[in-house]
Parts: C-alpha cells; sequence; structure tokens
C-alpha cells in the first residue's frame, strides 16, 4: 500500500488548510485510514481516523478538523480550521489492513512521507 500526503504550507493563526492523502493499493473505503502528526522531541500524536465504526478525533482539534473520504478518488481529507500555532507539525497519514479505527501509531501499517503544517501566529 502506498500513501501519498500533500497539503501541507504555512498558514497565519485562524486559516484554514486542507490535507490530502491518496491511497494506491487498498480501497480507502475498506480500511481505516488516520492522521498523525509529529514535532520533534514528542511523541507521534493521533489527530483523526475514519473507518468502522465511525470517524474518531483527538480532543485538541475536536470541533476544528474533519476527516473524509473521496472513495472515487481514493483519497482521505482532513480539513483544517481555525488553525493554531499549536497544530504545526509534520502530518503523516497511515492506513490499517483492517476498517476498525484505532489511535496508537504501533496499529498503523502503512505510512505515507509528511507534510508540514506550520501555524504563525
Amino acid at each position: 500500500v502506498l500513501l501519498q500526503a500533500y497539503g501541507g504550507g504555512l498558514v497565519q493563526a485562524g486559516g484554514f488548510l486542507r490535507l490530502s492523502c491518496a491511497a494506491c493499493g487498498r480501497a480507502v473505503s475498506n480500511v481505516a485510514i488516520g492522521w498523525f502528526r509529529h514535532v520533534p522531541g514528542k511523541e507521534r500524536e493521533f489527530v483523526a481516523a475514519i473507518g468502522w465504526p465511525s470517524t474518531n478525533y483527538a480532543d485538541s482539534v475536536k470541533g476544528r478538523f474533519t476527516i473524509s473520504r473521496d472513495n472515487a478518488k481514493n483519497t482521505v481529507y482532513l480539513q483544517m480550521a481555525s488553525l493554531k500555532p499549536e497544530d504545526t507539525a509534520v502530518y503523516y497519514c497511515a492506513v490499517r489492513t483492517t476498517i476498525v479505527v484505532r489511535t496508537r501509531p504501533e496499529e498503523y501499517d502503512y505510512w505515507g512521507q509528511g507534510t508540514l503544517v506550520t501555524v504563525s501566529s
């Protein structure tokens, strides 16, 4: 399974970005896909996931981020609104070989390369 994450960039606090995760090798409708983020010196942090039974969000992003998927494009999106400087990180998408959503990074089997999101204050 190959994943390509893109869409990161520099945005001001309060702004909006949409990250995309294009998958190749598995249909996104049949697997759980998660977004994680990493800041140097910290643990990789769960952000959001989509699959069964439904979507799941970290408390820190609830109400601001939305995960969705386009089955026709085999792509999962992370729409990020009301961005804060503390959202600055490298964002990764990852896929499980099952559709059951999990929040721990070690439960994901394949990872894409990261895309950097920088939120300026």
